[in-house]
């Protein structure tokens, strides 16, 4: 190998050994582990010209180097292959994801995978709102005066509102109202949706008008809530257990992760691209973020439905990292849009 693949050859070394033994790591050390083919000294000049370029530095008066976010940055961004899931792994994914009953479940289930495959803090985004179309419409009479809706989207997503009309239906004005309003509704875009129901009122037959204005502004109302500004957030007791990796900065980290605006500009950064996003350290915009390192991807098939990642400390396995983010992202996309 030439000169610059064996100093790569060398940073790889000194990411593998610090991410998981957390000591600053020795030429000496790197010589003993990994088969270089190379002589101490090699190793030790090596090292010297990383440490110039910033990708490595010298905690302390130790003797070990440890890589900068510069030098993961490097790593990262010539990683060859990511790790890939085992098999068992892979099934144990799919299964757990499938047996979800709802969108909710779907979400809750894919931060506590994440967690524990990462041993990360682990956050999920609901699906984007402004990307969803809906699917169906149910009316259903709970009694002739009080209807129960259902509002269905592509992306899973299930709103129900009972609502009290003050008049008395009948099971044909029901079924009516449930034609015009799927009539309306049905494969638009919920951005859209409410103008279509607002007009849906104006053009509507007299002897509905009244019961359509009332379940058009519980509609409207359900259209435009911002449900992708919830967020899912799990294993913030892996942070705690990795304290010593955040000197000084733990308390913001965890600051800034109840922040829900820093974390949901994170996610949508990293939806369009459909590729797992890394921002390691001083690359995050959030300043309590900046001794963390942050893997997201955007989850759904073609258009991303929303964001999921994972953040933890810099010291990350970042091949292992990014696999389980992928996997996960790619189950909950085939899941919420039934492919």
């Amino acid at each position: 190998m030439n000169a610059d693949e064996r100093r790569f050859a060398v940073l790889r070394a000194i990411v593998a050994d610090y991410v998981s033994t957390q000591e600053p790591v020795g030429s000496r050390a790197i010589v003993d582990r990994h088969n270089l083919g190379v002589s101490s000294a090699t190793v030790r000049n090596d090292m010297a010209v990383l440490e110039d370029e910033g990708l490595i530095a010298q905690p302390h008066t130790s003797a070990g180097r440890i890589p900068t976010d510069k030098g993961y940055r490097q790593f990262v961004d010539r990683i060859a292959a990511v790790k890939p899931l085992s098999s068992a792994e892979r099934r144990a994914i799919q299964t757990f994801l499938e047996g979800a009953v709802d969108l909710d479940d779907v979400l809750r289930r894919s931060v506590r995978l994440l967690a524990q495959l990462t041993r990360q803090v682990a956050v999920v985004q609901y699906p984007t709102l402004t990307r969803s179309t809906v699917r169906h419409l149910e009316v259903v009479a709970l009694t002739p005066a009080r209807l129960m809706l259902v509002l269905i989207t592509d992306s899973g997503r299930v709103d129900q509102r009972v609502v009290d009309l003050g008049d008395v239906l009948s099971d044909t004005d029901v079924a009516r109202l449930r034609d015009l309003l799927n009539g309306a509704l049905a494969g638009q875009r919920l951005g859209e949706a409410s103008a279509a129901v607002a007009d849906l009122v104006e053009a509507g037959p007299p002897d509905l008008q009244a019961p359509l204005t009332t379940l058009a502004t519980v509609l409207i109302e359900t259209l435009v809530e911002h449900p992708e500004e919830r967020l899912v957030l799990g294993g913030t007791g892996n942070l705690t257990r990795n304290h010593a990796d955040f000197p000084g900065s733990l308390r913001q980290v965890l600051e800034a992760l109840e922040e829900q605006v820093v974390v949901l500009r994170l996610l949508a950064s990293s939806q369009d691209s459909g590729l797992v996003t890394v921002r390691i350290g001083e690359e995050n915009e959030a300043e309590d973020l900046r001794g963390a390192s942050v893997v997201t991807v955007g989850y759904g098939s073609g258009t991303p439905l929303g964001g999921m990642g994972v953040v933890g400390p810099t010291r990350m396995d970042y091949p292992g990292t990014i696999s389980a983010v992928d996997a996960v992202a790619r189950y909950v996309g085939e899941i919420l849009t039934g492919r």
